[in-house]
């Protein structure tokens, strides 16, 4: 019989609907049970992507014996860390703080106040490892609750101290300059694997923010070496098992230095922050594989995750059916010698040398992940052609992994920047429609009257779940990029509503300090208030970008201040941990070069106003902002009194109040923002 998670919306809960474990959404309910009852609460957060989160579903969770023990003595309250982040990152800074590591399943056990006592991550179902099984760990937890609670009361008071008093002290108050971002680079310097590309050592995450902010840092100074690092690690993971070959698109991470092996979950945000990477990539060296990788991935997003409403999933699992019934991770994608003989007949040998497929297998039980290693030689563009197109059919014919619907809202803000950037440079106006379609979802679907964002959706429904900081932030971007993409004020409007929430319900008043979750939110342990840049921008560090851009587009003071109060965290944090702060030290630079601010001028359709449009948006310029309308419109601020030269479209360029003669030559307007790349 189904537990209290059937009615909800995530497929995540979704998973444990008919588990025997008689689990409760996070819930004011499920707190006065505990109270009532005198029980302490089981917490388990997870995301329906994550492998060790199914694995102890089906060793604990659907075990009848387990779930009789925990409904007996605990309640037990499911949560999915991507509808609640901030019900996530309070009890993960709990468990890390207690453990110095994190990760899901994340098991933490509270009291009937919420307040935690006892953490861990995935527990086995008998001893291993020296780890404890799941069910002495439920034993010894109800043993301390029931003969030693003063002792439970004091550690869960003592956690619950310790985490206000890790309040964040803003770090300096001034704006990151020179300096900072030199300590910085030399920071990623020390970090950089030179031989593998990438930043530290196995697992590997794809740097996509890290690498922003080396494409900027380049733009603005020179600097070669941050163009290497930037370049060499993007062909190092597009060459890897990480990318996938056939169908493009990211896996999350590499569990070796060398991205041979990904874990295979391909997610949302991964995606849509690294086909960003790589048109942004292109756009500073022409690089063709730049260009395959960021089309491939674009295509990949509007293919696989793009839902029936026009907005985009959050993950395909790592997991499928490998043809037998089992649920093995990575079996969609890997492929032994004989699995391209049956597809391939005599191309196999071929295509086994191209994607690097061994006999003795890169991956497990003699299967290889494809890549694309460096080869002497060339090979028949045809024949690789074909070859791709067969594997890839053949692919479409195994059971493919399961994919989350749900729609969040921050992830497809960063899919809408990455789309219409995307399709503006390689004028494939399909991939702009894409970004316009999941736009105008955020808009219909995710936010009131009061311009106030959920987080999720799900096949049309929205989820009950406010929007946090990175929803409002990472929403305003993608309005942002969109605006500079099609000249429609109305993105313009929309992103500045979202900012304005920001300004008032997530803004320190006084340190300008930024939290995760609105002042009006619901009352946690301890505000989250997180600014390090990890799998996506964090809130902090995109609203300072948004907020920024923002400013230069409209004039807005307020949102200058705010963008530059913000900052003071990456002049504390950038040079201390550039890797965790990628996307706070791209920001930054567009600070430190203005960010620019272009308006293009001239009539809609006009030939000579497309090139001019063009060409500003390929401009290498950190940060710049592009205004594009007919001459005397007021759609956007930028274009306000800014008339046709000789009767001519023209480009108006200023930078920190100061402004160039106005131009129709496209070679001055490129000059005039780095471009190196438009034609």
């Amino acid at each position: 019989m189904p537990n209290r998670l059937a009615h909800e919306t995530s497929p995540y809960l979704l998973q444990h609907a008919d588990n025997p474990v008689d689990w409760w959404p996070w819930s004011a309910e499920a707190f006065d049970e505990a109270r009532k009852s005198n029980k302490p609460v089981l917490l388990s957060v997870g995301y329906s992507s994550c492998h060790w989160c199914h694995v102890m579903a089906g060793e604990s969770f659907e075990d009848d014996a387990t779930a009789a023990y925990m409904n007996e003595h605990f309640v037990n309250i499911k949560v999915d860390r991507e509808e609640r982040p901030d019900v996530d990152a309070v009890y993960m800074e709990a468990v890390q703080a207690a453990t110095g590591q994190g990760g899901w399943p994340m098991t933490v056990f509270l009291t009937p106040d919420a307040e935690p006592f006892y953490f861990g991550t995935y527990f086995p179902p008998a001893p291993r490892h020296g780890m404890p099984s799941f069910r002495q760990v439920l034993e010894g937890v109800r043993g301390a609750w029931t003969d030693r609670r003063d002792e439970v009361a004091e550690v869960a008071g003592k956690i619950v101290r310790d985490l206000a008093g890790r309040e964040m002290s803003f770090g300096d108050s001034q704006v990151p300059g020179e300096e900072e971002q030199a300590q910085a680079l030399l920071g990623l310097t020390r970090e950089y694997d030179a031989t593998r590309g990438g930043f530290g050592g196995a697992p590997k995450f794809p740097p996509s923010m890290v690498i922003e902010f080396l494409l900027r840092h380049h733009a603005r100074t020179g600097s070669e070496g941050a163009l290497q690092m930037a370049a060499d690690t993007c062909e190092h993971m597009a060459r890897g098992g990480i990318y996938d070959q056939l169908g493009g698109g990211f896996a999350r991470y590499s569990v070796d230095r060398e991205w041979v092996v990904p874990h295979f979950e391909k997610m949302l945000y991964d995606n849509a922050l690294l086909c960003r990477v790589y048109a942004h990539l292109w756009r500073a060296t022409g690089s063709e594989l730049a260009r395959r990788v960021a089309l491939e991935t674009a295509d990949f997003l509007v293919r696989e995750l793009r839902t029936n409403e026009g907005g985009f999933a959050s993950a395909l699992d790592a997991d499928s059916d490998d043809g037998t019934g089992r649920h093995v991770e990575g079996a969609y994608y890997v492929w032994t010698p004989e699995q391209l003989r049956e597809v391939l007949g005599e191309d196999a040998e071929l295509a086994a040398h191209h994607f690097g497929v061994t006999e003795e297998g890169t991956f497990e039980e003699g299967a290889s992940v494809l890549q694309l290693p460096q080869h002497d030689g060339v090979f028949d563009a045809e024949k690789i052609a074909s070859i791709h197109r067969r594997l890839l059919a053949a692919r479409a014919q195994r059971p493919a992994p399961g994919r989350d619907d749900k729609v969040v809202a921050a992830w497809n803000g960063l899919a809408v920047a990455a789309l219409a950037e995307t399709g503006a440079y390689f004028e494939r106006p399909d991939l702009v429609d894409a970004a316009i379609g999941a736009a105008d979802l955020l808009v219909r679907l995710h936010m009131d009257d009061r311009a106030r964002l959920a987080r999720t959706s799900k096949d049309g429904q929205v989820g009950a779940n406010s929007g946090v900081l990175e929803d409002y932030a990472d929403v305003a971007e993608g309005f942002l990029a969109l605006a500079s993409v099609t000249g429609e004020g109305v993105w313009l409007e929309f992103a500045g509503f979202l900012l304005d929430h920001v300004l008032v319900q997530f803004t320190d008043a006084e340190s300008g300090a930024l939290y995760d979750t609105a002042a009006d939110a619901e009352r946690l342990i301890r505000r989250p208030q997180d600014p390090t840049d990890n799998a996506t921008p964090s809130g902090w560090s995109a609203a300072a970008g948004a907020l920024l851009s923002y400013a230069a587009q409209t004039g807005a003071e307020p949102h200058r201040a705010a963008a530059e109060r913000a900052l003071g965290v990456v002049k504390a944090l950038g040079p201390r941990a550039p890797r965790f702060i990628g996307w706070g030290l791209a920001v930054a630079e567009a600070l430190l070069d203005g960010p620019r601010e272009v308006a293009i001028v001239g009539p809609e359709g006009d030939p000579a106003t497309k090139t001019l449009l063009r060409t500003a948006l390929l401009g290498t310029a950190p940060g710049a902002v592009v205004a594009v309308g007919a001459p005397e419109s007021d759609e956007l601020p930028l274009l306000v009194g800014r008339p046709l030269v000789d009767g001519r479209p023209a480009a108006y360029v200023c930078r920190n109040f100061t402004c160039d003669a106005p131009t129709s030559d496209v070679q001055r307007l490129k000059d005039a923002l780095g471009s190196v790349n438009a034609r």
